[in-house]
Protein backbone atom coordinates (compact mmCIF):
# COMPACT_ATOMS: atom_id res chain seq x y z
CA UNK A 1 0.00 0.00 0.00
CA UNK A 2 3.13 2.24 1.01
CA UNK A 3 4.67 1.73 -2.79
CA UNK A 4 1.56 2.78 -4.37
CA UNK A 5 0.99 5.77 -2.25
CA UNK A 6 4.57 6.44 -2.83
CA UNK A 7 3.97 5.76 -6.57
CA UNK A 8 1.04 8.16 -6.92
CA UNK A 9 2.94 10.89 -4.82
CA UNK A 10 6.11 10.58 -6.87
CA UNK A 11 4.04 11.20 -10.05
CA UNK A 12 5.63 14.40 -11.96
CA UNK A 13 3.32 17.05 -13.99
CA UNK A 14 4.40 16.62 -17.17
CA UNK A 15 3.03 18.16 -20.20
CA UNK A 16 0.74 15.59 -21.14
CA UNK A 17 -1.35 16.41 -18.20
CA UNK A 18 -3.74 13.35 -18.79
CA UNK A 19 -0.80 11.13 -18.61
CA UNK A 20 0.31 12.50 -14.73
CA UNK A 21 -3.70 12.37 -13.68
CA UNK A 22 -4.51 8.35 -15.03
CA UNK A 23 -0.89 7.50 -13.46
CA UNK A 24 -1.95 9.07 -10.01
CA UNK A 25 -4.93 7.42 -10.87
CA UNK A 26 -3.87 4.05 -11.08
CA UNK A 27 -1.58 4.20 -8.46
CA UNK A 28 -4.81 4.96 -6.27
CA UNK A 29 -6.14 2.32 -7.27
CA UNK A 30 -3.58 -0.41 -6.83
CA UNK A 31 -3.62 1.32 -2.79
CA UNK A 32 -7.47 0.84 -2.26
CA UNK A 33 -6.96 -2.80 -3.50
CA UNK A 34 -3.64 -3.69 -1.24
CA UNK A 35 -6.36 -1.90 1.32
CA UNK A 36 -9.19 -4.51 1.07
CA UNK A 37 -6.74 -7.44 0.46
CA UNK A 38 -5.46 -6.48 4.06
CA UNK A 39 -9.13 -6.04 5.31
CA UNK A 40 -9.86 -9.03 4.30
CA UNK A 41 -6.37 -10.78 5.64
CA UNK A 42 -7.25 -9.64 8.86
CA UNK A 43 -10.99 -10.97 8.73
CA UNK A 44 -9.67 -13.84 7.80
CA UNK A 45 -6.93 -14.08 10.98
CA UNK A 46 -9.78 -13.13 13.56
CA UNK A 47 -11.86 -16.06 12.34
CA UNK A 48 -9.08 -17.95 12.67
CA UNK A 49 -7.61 -17.65 15.62
CA UNK A 50 -11.28 -17.34 17.61
CA UNK A 51 -11.73 -21.01 16.52
CA UNK A 52 -11.32 -22.80 19.26
CA UNK A 53 -8.85 -26.08 17.86
CA UNK A 54 -8.65 -28.12 22.00
CA UNK A 55 -12.22 -29.37 21.04
CA UNK A 56 -12.98 -32.71 19.76
CA UNK A 57 -16.30 -32.73 17.62
CA UNK A 58 -19.03 -34.88 17.23
CA UNK A 59 -20.56 -33.00 14.60
CA UNK A 60 -19.19 -30.90 12.07
CA UNK A 61 -18.62 -27.00 12.85
CA UNK A 62 -16.09 -24.45 12.49
CA UNK A 63 -12.69 -26.23 13.86
CA UNK A 64 -13.84 -29.52 12.55
CA UNK A 65 -11.37 -31.45 11.13
CA UNK A 66 -13.57 -33.80 8.09
CA UNK A 67 -11.89 -36.95 7.16
CA UNK A 68 -13.74 -38.46 3.61
CA UNK A 69 -13.08 -40.88 1.15
CA UNK A 70 -10.78 -38.55 -1.10
CA UNK A 71 -10.36 -35.48 0.55
CA UNK A 72 -10.19 -33.98 4.31
CA UNK A 73 -10.99 -30.60 5.43
CA UNK A 74 -10.23 -28.33 8.08
CA UNK A 75 -13.17 -25.85 8.43
CA UNK A 76 -11.44 -22.48 9.49
CA UNK A 77 -10.38 -20.52 7.05
CA UNK A 78 -10.28 -20.39 3.39
CA UNK A 79 -6.54 -20.56 3.20
CA UNK A 80 -6.44 -23.33 0.45
CA UNK A 81 -5.01 -26.52 0.66
CA UNK A 82 -1.82 -28.03 2.05
CA UNK A 83 -0.07 -30.88 2.69
CA UNK A 84 1.09 -32.18 6.23
CA UNK A 85 2.18 -35.48 6.55
CA UNK A 86 1.95 -36.90 3.01
CA UNK A 87 -1.64 -36.06 3.26
CA UNK A 88 -3.75 -32.83 1.37
CA UNK A 89 -5.76 -30.92 3.67
CA UNK A 90 -8.82 -28.63 2.68
CA UNK A 91 -8.47 -25.33 4.46
CA UNK A 92 -11.91 -23.46 4.75
CA UNK A 93 -14.24 -21.00 5.38
CA UNK A 94 -17.50 -21.89 7.15
CA UNK A 95 -18.84 -19.88 4.44
CA UNK A 96 -18.01 -22.01 1.77
CA UNK A 97 -20.23 -24.10 -0.28
CA UNK A 98 -18.71 -27.55 0.49
CA UNK A 99 -18.11 -26.14 3.89
CA UNK A 100 -21.77 -25.15 4.39
CA UNK A 101 -22.78 -29.27 2.72
CA UNK A 102 -20.58 -30.64 5.61
CA UNK A 103 -22.20 -28.39 8.94
CA UNK A 104 -23.90 -30.54 11.54
CA UNK A 105 -23.16 -33.79 9.52
CA UNK A 106 -21.60 -36.92 11.84
CA UNK A 107 -18.91 -39.64 10.57
CA UNK A 108 -20.76 -42.49 8.57
CA UNK A 109 -23.16 -39.79 6.98
CA UNK A 110 -22.89 -39.17 2.93
CA UNK A 111 -22.98 -35.61 1.03
CA UNK A 112 -23.25 -34.69 -2.60
CA UNK A 113 -20.65 -31.93 -3.46
CA UNK A 114 -20.38 -30.95 -7.17
CA UNK A 115 -22.07 -34.45 -8.17
CA UNK A 116 -19.74 -36.18 -6.44
CA UNK A 117 -20.33 -38.16 -3.36
CA UNK A 118 -18.59 -38.28 -0.01
CA UNK A 119 -18.57 -40.55 2.94
CA UNK A 120 -17.71 -38.77 6.23
CA UNK A 121 -14.90 -41.26 7.81
CA UNK A 122 -14.10 -39.11 10.80
CA UNK A 123 -14.92 -36.11 12.24
CA UNK A 124 -12.56 -34.55 15.15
Amino acid sequence: MQNAQDAANSEEKSSAGDKYETGRAMSHLEKDMHARQLAANKNELAALLAVESNLLHLSVTTGSVIICDENSFFIAAGLGKITFKNKVLYLLSPNAPVAKSLLNKITGDRINFNNKEMTINEVF
